[in-house]
This record gives C-alpha cells, structure tokens and sequence, in this order.
C-alpha cells in the first residue's frame, strides 16, 4: 500500500497538474509556516530579544546555502539534466548528478565549519552589531547549533532538483512542510525546558526530516550514486560554468537581507522580528503563486527550447505572465486591506507596526510573484547572466535605498525605510527585464496583451473599492483574538473580494476568467448522487 502511494506520488505530472499540487503543498507549507511564526510570537514575545536572537541566527546559514547550492540548482542543473534525460543519456545524467551532491556535500561541510569557528566575529561584527550583548551571545550559540543546514539542504537540494527535471513534483513541495512540522516540535516540546535553543535544535529535527522526505521522491527513479567527481563530464563543466552566475545572483538577494537585519539591530529591540514577520507575510502569496507556476512551468519552458521551438516558448510564456499577473492583482488587494486580520494570525494582539511594514511591501509582493516568471525565461535559456547583471544593480539600489531611508542621517524612516526599498527595487528589477526580454524576443508583448491587462486594471481597481466597503462592514475590533474570531470574518472578506474581481473580468470578457467560471459552474451543477 505504501510503495503504491509513493509510486503513485512520483508520477511524471503535466504542467498544469504540477501547478495544482505545488500550489497546494505550498498551502500546506503556508499553514505551517504561519503556526510556526503564531507559535514563536506567542511563546516569546514579537518584540523580544530572543526572536531577534533568533532571526540573526538563521542569516549566515542560509546565506551559505544559498550562495552556494540552491538557486544555482534550479536553473543551472535542471536545465542541463532536462536535456540529457530528453536524449535517452541517463548515465551522464545520473554522471551529473552524484558528482554535483558529492561536491556540494563537501563545500557545505566546509562553509558549516567555517560557521561554528567564527560564529561569534560574525554575529557581533556583521549580522547583528547594534543587537543587545546578551542577544548576540544567544545568537552565537543557535547559530552554531543551526551551522549543520547548509550540508543537509544541499543533499535535498540536489535530489529534489532531480525529481524536478523529470517532472516528480509532490516530494519536493512535501519537503518544506515536513521542516517546518520539525521547527513546531522544538517550540512545543523542547522550548519548555531549553528556552529558545530548543527552538534551535527543532530546526535541525526538522532538516533531517526534510532530507528523508526528499530521499523518498527518489524511490523508481533509478538513479546511480557514484563516489567521487567527474570532472570530465561536459555536462558537470556546463553547470559549473553557468553556476557562479547564478550564485552571486541569489547571493547579493541575500546579502541584501544581511544588511537589512543589520540596520534593523541598530534602531530598537523587537525590531528584526517584526521585519522578519512582515517579509514572511510578503512572501506568502509569492510562493503560493508566483513560485508555484514558474515552478512546474520551467521544465517545460527549457524543453522548448531544446526543441528549437522559440515560437511555443513565446506563446506559453505570455499565457503564463497573464494568468500570474491575473491571479496576483486581487492577491494584493487582499493583503493592503486584510493586513491587520493577517498580522493578527501571527500575533494574538496585533502589531501596528508588522501591519504598516506588510502595507507598503504590496508593491513588492506584485512585482516579485511575476519576477519568478520572468527570471526563468532567461534561466530556461541558459542565460544567467543577464537577470545576475540586473540584480546587482537593483541589489546595489536597495541596499542604498534602504540606509538612505532608515538612518537618522538619512530620510529617518526607521523600519519602513526598508519596505519602501524593497517595492521601489521590486518595480525596477521587473521592468528592466520585460524591457530585455522583449527585446531579445521579438514582438512579445503585443496590442491584446496591452489590452487584457488594463481590463485586469480595471477589475483590480473595483475590487479594491469593494474590499475597502468589505473591511468597514466587518471591522477589526479588539476583541478579535484567536482563530474563531478572526478566520471566518476574513475567510468572508476574502471570498467576497474574490467573487466581485471574477465577476468583474467575466464582465470585461478576460480569458483568465473563463475557466474559473467553468470549474465554477461545474461544481454548482455537479449531479447528485443519491444512494
């Protein structure tokens, strides 16, 4: 029965098949991940210094993980295995494969014992200067003990990137959710009695439980594990190439994020988890939309061109761009308006700060749900380059934005300083971009592409008056605390909000509507079965 599910799990899957579970693990993952941050806020305070211990911890890890292994696998590895698997070539394949997890393995051994040397310069000098002495030696300590999830996320990076190539999805969209149920046990079960290092050791519980997970998307996929590095495989060659390109890319995102939590140390304590919190809101939707599509739709997008067909990448593409923007026009209204219901699920009380700081990140939110899309384009082209070139300005644009917004020198912003910098540089990246693409794929974005997106302006503007009348109708009150006063108020809010956006394109004949409308009317005229 259970090799029966797991086979059935790891079934090839169709783009849009692959869409719909992705978007529904990255639900489940949401979920958790909110419950998660519910938990932390209510055990330990939102604006307390064991949180912003907390948050400063993760920042070198993953920074580590990310520079070196994981956004470089997606568009480097994939595309390259995708190939290769699509020639009937598995044995340079899986050549490919266990020689880029044996060298990740070992890079990230490394990096983790760079960490736990140096653990302490790092926090008090780089990731948290302006925090509390007695923070930043909590810090020092969860990051030591956090040092061991560079080596266990690459392992899972690579397996899951090659479930990916073959177009297995459920696995690797189970994995996050599995590492966030590990991070829940620490809060509950080992904070009690450790304190916030329990919460710590939850993490690695929840790595290990991660990379289990992922091993099983491997089972029928007939991988052979080899010992060693091929250096002579071209294929290994291509992907280290292209690899540095990419990995600086993500590595300046994150940098970015380094020197964000290092000007939030210097203004007041509690300050690095209410950004924390509010970035986390910010990328809720991005992932449940955004990542989700360009996720399952990247294979498909490198096999065209593959296949010498530049002409179908072009049409799905733009498909593609239209349904996300479609999709992330009502998502944004909904996270302006509903912001206060949204911070609520995470902390019990409210926080008019986490609240203000998610209401000027919306711009962000857009921006960066069509990014995923258009990043891949370039990255489905074996063009690294180009989106890296971009992101060193916008990072570089950010980052001057962000102090020149924050310090008391400066515009004297405080926290917000850093939400404006991110929607001003989300906006610009994307552009710059769409004006590329555009130019290297002729007459991509034509006259009823023009069209269709100011029809999805005109609905998104009578959704937000509608969503506005909504919110003064079911009004935030103070006694709106826990999940049955607040869930079925904003769960209303948001289904009527949605309804009158897709009653609104149905009316401006949009195409992203219809089959919306048709699921719709399928299920209300569903027969009834009568036993």
């Amino acid at each position: 029965m259970v090799k029966k599910l797991i086979r059935r799990a790891n079934a090839r899957l169709t783009v849009g098949k692959a869409a719909a579970i992705l978007s529904g693990l990255s639900f489940l993952t949401m979920i958790l991940s909110l419950f998660r941050e519910r938990l932390l806020n209510a055990n330990f305070g939102v604006e307390s210094l064991d949180l912003d211990a907390y948050r400063a911890a993760f920042k070198v890890p993953d920074f580590m993980f990310i520079v070196l292994v994981s956004g470089a696998l997606s568009v480097t590895f994939i595309p390259v295995l995708t190939e290769r698997i699509s020639k009937s070539n598995k044995k340079s394949a899986w050549d490919i494969s266990a020689s880029l997890l044996n060298l990740f393995a070992l890079v990230t051994a490394l990096a983790s014992i760079f960490i736990i040397i140096f653990a302490d310069p790092i926090v008090k000098h780089l990731v948290a200067p302006g925090m509390d002495p007695s923070g930043q030696e909590l810090a020092v300590t969860m990051m030591r003990v956090i040092a061991i999830n560079p080596i266990l996320f690459s392992i899972s990076a690579v397996l899951t990137s090659m479930q990916q190539a073959v177009g297995r999805f459920f696995f690797f969209a189970l994995a996050p959710a599995v590492y966030s149920l590990g991070i829940i046990f620490g809060i509950v079960v080992l904070a009690p009695s450790e304190g916030i290092i329990g919460v710590a050791y939850g993490v690695v519980i929840g790595s290990i439980a991660q990379l289990i997970t992922s091993g099983l998307g491997m089972i029928g996929l007939g991988f052979e594990y080899h010992q060693g590095i091929n250096w002579r495989n071209l294929g290994l060659r291509r992907v280290l190439k292209l690899l540095p390109y990419r990995s600086l890319d993500q590595g300046i995102d994150y940098f970015n994020n380094l020197v964000e939590i290092n000007l939030a140390s210097r203004l007041r304590q509690g300050l690095i988890n209410s950004w924390e919190v509010a970035f986390t809101l910010h990328w809720v939707p991005i992932n449940l939309i955004g990542v989700a599509i360009s996720t399952a739709a990247f294979p498909q997008m490198t096999e065209r061109f593959n296949q010498g067909r530049p002409d179908l990448f072009k049409k799905e593409f733009m498909a593609m761009l239209r349904v996300i923007v479609w999709l992330a026009l009502p998502t944004v209204v909904i996270a302006y308006f509903g912001r206060g219901y949204l911070v609520r699920l995470l902390v019990a009380e409210g926080n008019t700060t986490i609240a203000n700081l998610l209401g000027l990140l919306v711009m962000a939110i857009f921006f960066r749900v069509v990014f995923h899309l258009i990043s891949r384009s370039f990255y489905a082209q074996q063009d690294t380059k180009t989106p890296l070139f971009v992101s060193l300005f916008a990072i570089t644009l950010n980052i001057g934005l962000a102090i020149w917004f924050v310090m008391p020198w400066g515009l004297d912003y405080g926290i917000f300083g850093l939400a404006v910098a991110q929607s001003i540089t989300a906006a610009l990246e994307v552009i710059l971009l769409l004006i590329i693409l555009n130019r290297r794929l002729k007459q991509l974005f034509n006259w009823s592409f023009v069209v269709a997106i100011s029809k999805m302006g005109l609905a998104t503007i009578a959704t937000s008056i509608l969503a506005y009348w909504l919110i003064q109708v079911f009004p935030l009150k103070a006694s709106d605390v826990g999940f049955f006063a607040l869930v079925p108020k904003f769960v209303l809010i948001v289904i009527l909000t949605m309804a009158g956006y897709i009653l609104t394109s149905w009316m401006l004949k949009l195409d992203e509507v219809k089959p919306v409308i048709k699921r719709i009317v399928s299920l209300v005229y569903r027969p009834i079965k009568i036993q």
